[in-house]
């Protein structure tokens, strides 16, 4: 006589491997070791993870990924405007003044040839050399021309000054860019409003934007503006009415630049911000090419070298 089988107790119930015996869902398992159980995940992620692959937060626990990642964030922070914070030293900044260092020195060294083919002039231009737009901003009165020694010391201290706190907060590409695109934009004013035969050089069309760009900047932040208002009053009216030799058009079209530049970077909507801040450097670039190829037009059958 068979025996009927014992009704099953409350640990025989059998369920597949890997399966709640409760409600026969999956078990979650550490996404590093699948071979581990947990009903623990991390709070910044979501994914389960074992004992071994989390560490304590502020909030919860967090997997050791998140914690390297968030670690990593804290090294980099983003910046205000979308560039990286800059904690370690105003790189691009002295890499700045070293480059201006280095032109003067070969300026010296090698006068007739780096002056003549760097600086800025109107007829070159007109010729086909566009590059002295930009190679002229890194030359400068050689002594006993001009003001001599007093304009790379002038501009390198204004830089120095300057510098270092514009690159913290927009960040070393931003900062590049406003001080190129200002240097650009005083070396196009020049060539569309000085005459073809006045030679132009030196940095103060970048100085200048970054006048122009720290005023901009302060502004957004809420800050006191008065100082570097007074700073670009000083130097506007001695650029307008002090030495006959300063080229005006080019502390004008450097601080109208850095101005206008910064003012897209710092201005530009959270979202899609980098598109819309490369897209205003892009503009800028293509409005200053627009005038060089303007000018051309008027002086190409001005000019005969």
């Amino acid at each position: 006589m068979a025996t009927p089988p014992s009704p099953p107790g409350p640990g025989d119930t059998d369920s597949p491997a890997g399966q709640s015996p409760e409600t026969g869902t999956a078990v979650p398992t550490c996404y590093r070791h699948p071979g581990r159980e947990t009903y623990v995940s991390c709070v910044r992620c979501g994914r389960p993870a074992c004992p071994d692959c989390l560490r304590s937060a502020a909030v919860g626990q967090q997997c050791v990924e998140c914690i390297r990642e968030a670690n990593r964030d804290e090294r980099r922070p983003a910046g205000a405007f979308g560039g990286r914070v800059v904690t370690s030293g105003a790189v691009v900044t002295w890499t700045l003044v070293g480059l201006n260092v280095a032109c003067y020195l070969a300026e010296i060294t090698a006068r007739s040839t780096v002056y003549v083919d760097g600086v800025m002039f109107g007829a070159g231009v007109a010729n086909g050399d566009w590059y002295r737009l930009l190679s002229s901003a890194f030359l400068h009165e050689l002594p006993g021309s001009g003001i001599g020694l007093l304009h790379i010391v002038f501009n390198m201290w204004a830089l120095i000054v300057v510098g270092p706190a514009l690159e913290r907060w927009l960040g070393r590409l931003r900062f590049l860019a406003v001080y190129l695109v200002s240097a650009l934009g005083g070396s196009v004013l020049f060539y569309l409003i000085a005459s073809p035969g006045q030679v132009g050089l030196g940095a103060s069309g970048a100085i200048f934007g970054l006048f122009g760009s720290w005023f901009v900047l302060a502004r957004k932040l809420g800050l006191d503006t008065r100082q570097i208002v007074g700073l670009i009053v000083i130097n506007l009216v001695i650029t307008f009415v002090g030495l006959h030799f300063i080229a005006w058009q080019a502390h004008l079209g450097g601080l109208i630049a850095g101005a206008a530049l910064t003012a897209a970077y710092v201005y530009a909507p959270r979202q899609n911000r980098a598109l819309i801040q490369a897209t205003a450097t892009l503009a800028m670039l293509a409005l200053l090419v627009v005038g060089v190829v303007v000018r051309d037009y008027q002086l190409v059958g001005a000019v005969r070298l």
